[in-house]
């Protein structure tokens, strides 16, 4: 679940002020009875899952004591996930989920935070919960003694509005009470050690004239952010937005990386990119199983519901939905057990690495203006003019298999991946080009989805063939995708030539 809380220093003397003003019209303020929570903090010895932001503690008293917390999108706002388990033993899952993080090193006891908690809950009329007030008076022990203190207050977003938090804000503020960063309990207990710079090393902010090593480098950061940020959610099956997944974005850090290093290959050591690549490979193919059944049942749904006035037999659809879950089943399976092996282990290590310390070339140190456009101009000349075995997207038959649309997707994915990588720095023209290439995209995936989809529904159907109601569903769903795969290639000429256009390609040539 997602918690979202902000946080605010207070001295000892702070008197907390009337909350009233803030309670909805109906509602009431509520004061619990206070409460000592003692919360064991788990670390390496290096405390990297604090400099990371993430947490994995045991508090005593808990219905579920053991909790990990990690990072969202936004400020203030965390994964919190919790489980039972006796206090010496963290359970195995919850381990597992800081991973990324970890990289496997033991987790012993880093800090003992004794929390004194006054809480306050504001209630609509109906007496639920809109937001919860901590006022926490803190202990830092070590042994049974208090080697420092410090007191604050945390308002918890429950049911209730954003906007109730900061009505929440503006009363404690106008009090006294100092709002700012988002620093944890432990966090303050570990002291500056503890505020480090983490393990993973992030983009950061390009210089005004960048090397090309500096773009290569952002990219390598930003490809390896996104995938090991995903790590705990992949584990957790968690949703990371409306019609995207966790599997799905881990991939994508997968696949870009790994164009990337392909792309800009003479400004990186081939000795350290090879077995990089290779085993990106691996974990991409891994992903990528459980990301075709997670498609293949979002299209089912989609497909099934595209005609309401001429609907599909329910029980048939259901009975192929059935067939895709035991797949999705047996291929998320695949990924936990890849997850868990000695081989993502050191993969992991390799990636916290390549962020760290990348092994470039002498050629990187020159002007990214000089050097990229040669560098993108590669995959672009590929995907427009194609090979012998590969057809230029500017030629490619209307009729050609679905086999030769879908080279020319794989060669459009290296191309948009290398151009995005550089619009940032290039701007102008390849900014533009990187948008026109992620329409030009959209289409070549769905017609790749599309007749994917459509064998399937047949593959299924062969399955029972004395199913005939199945068989009957199978076919109209398989019409329904050649349809799509149809309309998808009647408006690829037109994204092409707004990709393709001279001005917005002539700076890669």
């Amino acid at each position: 679940m997602l918690e979202e809380e902000r946080k605010y220093e207070v001295g000892q003397e702070f008197l907390l002020p009337d909350l009233s003003d803030a309670v909805p019209a109906g509602g009431r303020l509520v004061e619990l009875p206070p409460v000592t929570l003692t919360a064991t903090y788990l670390d390496t010895a290096d405390l990297r899952l604090a400099r990371a932001g993430v947490s994995l503690r045991h508090r005593r008293g808990d219905a579920l004591p053991w909790t990990v917390k990690l990072p969202a999108d936004s400020p203030g706002v965390r994964h919190e996930i919790s489980r039972k388990g006796r206090p010496k033993a963290p359970p195995a899952d919850l381990v597992a989920l800081v991973t990324a993080y970890s990289r496997g090193v033991e987790l012993t006891p880093a800090a003992v935070v004794q929390t004194v908690r006054r809480a306050y809950e504001l209630r609509d009329d109906a007496g639920r919960v809109l937001v919860e007030l901590a006022d926490d008076a803190v202990s830092v022990l070590d042994g049974k003694r208090i080697r420092t203190t410090f007191r604050e207050i945390e308002v918890e977003r429950k049911l209730g509005e954003r906007e109730l938090l900061d009505r929440v804000e503006s009363i404690l503020t106008a009090a006294g009470a100092q709002a700012g960063g988002f620093t944890p309990k432990h966090v303050r207990a570990l002291g500056a050690a503890a505020e480090g710079e983490p393990e993973l090393v992030a983009p950061g902010e390009l210089p005004a004239e960048p090397s090309a090593g500096d773009v290569v480098v952002a990219a390598i950061r930003r490809s390896t952010g996104r995938l090991l940020g995903h790590d705990p959610l992949v584990r957790l099956r968690a949703p990371v937005g409306d019609d995207d997944t966790a599997v799905h974005q881990m991939r994508v850090g997968c696949r870009r990386l790994r164009s990337d290093l392909r792309t800009f290959g003479p400004l990186v050591r081939k000795s350290w990119t090879r077995p990089l690549r290779d085993e990106l490979k691996w974990l991409a193919g891994v992903l990528g199983q459980a990301r075709d059944a997670e498609v293949l049942r979002a299209r089912l749904s989609r497909t099934a519901a595209a005609d309401p006035v001429s609907p599909l037999d329910p029980a048939a659809v259901a009975r192929i939905d059935q067939v895709l879950a035991t797949r999705h089943e047996a291929a998320l399976a695949a990924v936990d057990e890849a997850l868990g092996s000695a081989r993502y282990l050191a993969l992991v290590e390799a990636l916290v690495d390549a962020a760290r310390t990348p092994q470039l070339t002498g050629r990187a140190g020159r002007p990214a203006t000089e050097v990229l456009p040669r560098l993108v101009a590669r995959p672009w000349h590929r995907l427009t003019d194609g090979d012998d075995e590969v057809d230029g997207a500017a030629d490619l038959d209307p009729a050609a298999p679905d086999e030769r649309w879908h080279a020319v997707r794989i060669n459009g994915k290296r191309a948009r991946y290398a151009v995005d990588a550089v619009a940032g720095v290039l701007g102008g023209e390849a900014a533009k080009l990187a948008r026109a290439l992620a329409k030009v995209q959209d289409l070549l995936g769905e017609h790749q989805d599309a007749a994917i989809a459509a064998q399937t529904w047949l593959s299924i159907a062969e399955l029972e063939r004395s199913d005939h109601v199945t068989a009957v569903t199978a076919g109209r769903l398989f019409e329904r995708e050649r349809a799509s795969v149809h309309a998808a290639r009647a408006a690829f000429p037109a994204a092409w030539d707004r990709a393709a256009r001279k001005r917005r390609t002539a700076w890669l040539r």
